[in-house]
């Protein structure tokens, strides 16, 4: 088993947790992690970002994309506070799934949210206006990354929209900051399950 103590870092540390409750191989979990014990907290926000990358690249050639995809929406952050309280009001104010888009777009806490024509929900970053556009959660990133990794922010507007609609929702990255090199908003198409 992969040892969680010898990572420093949290977002490290969380990931090979996640990867281990996936019940993934020890020795796949030890490859994706390599040199993980080495990023600690006061290490520069570019070779953090630049660890994520390659343990990224690594995750797309050991792991199928459902399980890399669960693991790393299982990273998601920011799952209570404002966030939680804002879905549970939108929940509890609008009865209809129209309505509730409409409430979850206005209150704008995960980006602008509609209802596309084909019945997806769609929800975008859209606090930069144009390019280049920045990822919040690793802004020195000096390449682009994977899109696996932006799977942990497709986690947390899938939490909290399937709080806000009252509806299990899948989840599609189709496109980010980060892995568009800062040329596209972070932008999730979410297809309502049932």
């Amino acid at each position: 088993m992969a040892d969680m103590k010898n990572y420093e870092y949290h977002r490290i540390e969380h990931l090979a947790e996640q990867m281990e409750a996936a019940e993934i191989e020890p020795g796949i979990i030890s490859r994706i992690m390599e040199g993980g014990e080495d990023i600690l907290r006061k290490t520069s926000p570019a070779k953090k970002a630049d660890w994520m990358r390659e343990a990224m690249l690594r995750m797309n050639k050991l792991l199928d994309f459902p399980t890399r995809k669960t693991v790393r929406e299982n990273c998601a952050c920011c799952l209570g506070g404002k966030r939680l309280k804002i879905s549970q009001a939108i929940a509890k104010e609008n009865k209809s799934l129209e309505d509730r888009i409409k409430a979850a777009d206005k209150a704008n806490y995960v980006g602008s949210v509609t209802l596309q024509e084909n019945g997806q929900v769609l929800a975008q970053f859209d606090m930069q206006k144009s390019p280049p556009y920045h990822c919040y959660c690793l802004p020195q990133a000096k390449e682009p990354l994977p899109v696996t990794y932006c799977y942990c922010c497709g986690g947390h507007v899938k939490h909290h929209l399937q709080i806000a609609l009252g509806r299990e929702l899948d989840c599609t990255v189709l496109a980010s900051a980060l892995s568009s090199g800062g040329k596209k908003p972070c932008t999730f198409s979410f297809k309502i399950k049932g």
